[in-house]
C-alpha cells in the first residue's frame, strides 16, 4: 500500500519542527529516515501514523486522506511502533503480542484459532517463544522492544512505521529484526540512527535536518562523506561492496565545531 506525505508541517509554539515535507513511499518499499537528534523524525512519523494532526498538509494512506479513515480501518492497514511505549498493566509477553489482533475483534468476531496461529508465528519470529508467559515488568528493555514489533506484526498491516526500532537491542537482534521486517513485503518507513543499517536494509533513504527533507534517494545517492560531515558533523569514508551496499567508516577526532555565526 502506498503512503504519501504532502507538504507536512508541524510546530511547537513558534518553533518549526517539521517544515513542508513531501514524499511518496511505494507499496513494498523500505524507506529509512535518518538525521540528527531533533531533526523532526519522530514528529514526522507520528503524523504519518495519523496520531499527530499536521499544522498543514496531509497524509494519504493508499489514495485516501488518513484523517478520513476510521481508526479501526487504519489499524488494520497501518501499524506504528513508537520509540517509547510502556504499560503498567500486568500482562504477559504473549498478551502484549495479542493486543495486535484487537482491530479484528468485535461482537461478531471473537478470538479464533487463526488469531492464536498468528500470535504463535510472531512470537517465533521475534524470538520470544520461551518467554511468552513471562510478565512484562520482568522483561528487559530489548525483550520489550521485540514484543512491540511483534504486536505490530500481529496486526498484519500493509504499512509499518518504526521509530528507532533497534533501541535496546544487541547487535544480533538488531540485524535479525531489521531482516525480519525487510522480508515481510510491507511498505515500511523507519527512523534509524545507524547509517550502516539504513544502507543495508533500505531501498531509499530520506535525510532530515532541522525539520527539512534535505535529500531522498538510494543509499548510494544520499550517504556520502560530504553529506555526513555537513549534517552529522563527523568525518566519514563511504565505500561500496560488490553488491553495491554502502559501508560507512567514521574517522576519529570528535564532532566538528559549529560556528555560532
Amino acid at each position: 500500500m502506498k503512503l504519501t506525505a504532502q507538504n507536512l508541517c508541524w510546530s511547537a509554539g513558534s518553533l518549526e519542527i517539521v517544515r513542508d515535507v513531501s514524499f511518496e513511499v511505494q507499496p513494498g518499499e523500505f524507506l529509512g529516515i535518518i538525521g540528527p537528534n531533533g531533526s523532526g523524525k519522530s514528529t514526522l512519523l507520528s503524523m504519518l501514523a495519523g496520531i499527530r494532526k499536521p499544522l498543514s498538509g496531509q497524509v494519504l494512506l493508499g489514495e485516501q486522506p488518513i484523517r478520513s479513515i476510521g481508526s479501526r480501518d487504519v489499524a488494520q492497514k497501518l501499524a506504528f511502533v513508537e520509540q517509547q511505549a510502556e504499560t503498567s498493566e500486568r500482562i504477559t509477553a504473549r498478551q502484549a503480542v495479542e493486543l495486535g489482533r484487537t482491530p479484528y475483534l468485535g461482537p461478531l468476531s471473537g478470538w479464533s484459532v487463526e488469531d492464536d496461529a498468528i500470535v504463535n508465528s510472531v512470537l517465533q519470529n521475534v524470538d520470544m517463544v520461551d518467554k511468552a508467559e513471562r510478565f512484562w515488568h520482568h522483561l528487559s528493555g530489548g525483550e520489550r522492544q521485540r514484543l512491540h514489533i511483534g504486536r505490530a506484526l500481529a496486526q498484519q498491516p500493509r504499512v509499518l512505521l518504526l521509530d528507532e526500532p533497534t533501541n535496546h537491542l544487541d547487535i544480533g537482534h538488531q540485524i535479525d529484526l531489521l531482516d525480519l521486517v525487510h522480508r515481510q513485503e510491507l511498505t515500511v518507513v523507519a527512523a534509524l540512527h545507524d547509517l550502516n543499517h539504513a544502507a543495508m536494509f533500505c531501498d531509499r533513504i530520506a535525510l532530515m535536518d532541522h525539520g527539512r527533507l534535505m535529500a531522498i534517494g538510494a543509499p548510494s545517492e544520499v550517504l556520502n562523506s560530504g553529506t555526513i560531515s555537513a549534517v552529522f558533523g563527523v568525518g566519514a569514508t563511504v565505500s561500496a561492496d560488490e553488491d553495491g551496499i554502502c559501508h560507512i567508516r567514521y574517522r576519529s577526532g570528535g564532532r566538528k565545531r559549529i560556528s555560532s555565526r
